[in-house]
């Protein structure tokens, strides 16, 4: 089902039935992040969701057909996995080092900052900005081209 990219409502045909919008039609820059469709969820969706589970969901609209078929979707699912790998040996080598040095309670803001990385993905994704993270980045824009 497509989604009027002025108000967002579910069209079905060509013209929106809240506002009267054109399907397809460019949208005018005071509407929000555009609302393309890949199957039945909206691109900006589909790639914020991404993040949400770190690599499972990633994994999950890598294997899922409509969205391992569209390369923005595909950079954000390979982002997300490369993202929560590196944020997983990150926090154990951090933890390691917090507990050598007596700073147990440190631990959860390292967590804490890790669920905030992949929060602020997800919004950046779901707003249509497409944020391309040091290292990691460019080789998920490589495996997206794949």
């Amino acid at each position: 089902m497509a989604f009027c990219a002025t108000c967002g409502s579910p069209v079905e045909g060509q013209f929106c039935p809240k506002c009267g919008s054109r399907v397809g039609a460019a949208p005018s820059a005071a509407s929000g992040p555009a609302m393309q469709t890949a199957g039945a969820m909206a691109d900006n969706v589909a790639s914020a969701l991404c993040y949400v589970l770190g690599f499972i969901t990633g994994i999950i609209f890598l294997v899922l057909a409509p969205y391992n078929k569209n390369p923005a979707i595909k950079f954000h699912a390979f982002q997300a996995i490369f993202l929560s790998v590196a944020c997983i040996a990150a926090s154990i080598v951090l933890d390691m080092l917090l507990v050598m040095m007596h700073l147990w309670e440190l631990i959860q803001l390292v967590r804490l900052a890790s669920w905030g990385i992949h929060l602020y993905m997800a919004w950046m994704a779901y707003q249509g900005k497409n944020i391309v993270l040091p290292v990691i980045g460019p080789i998920a824009q490589q495996q997206a081209r794949n």
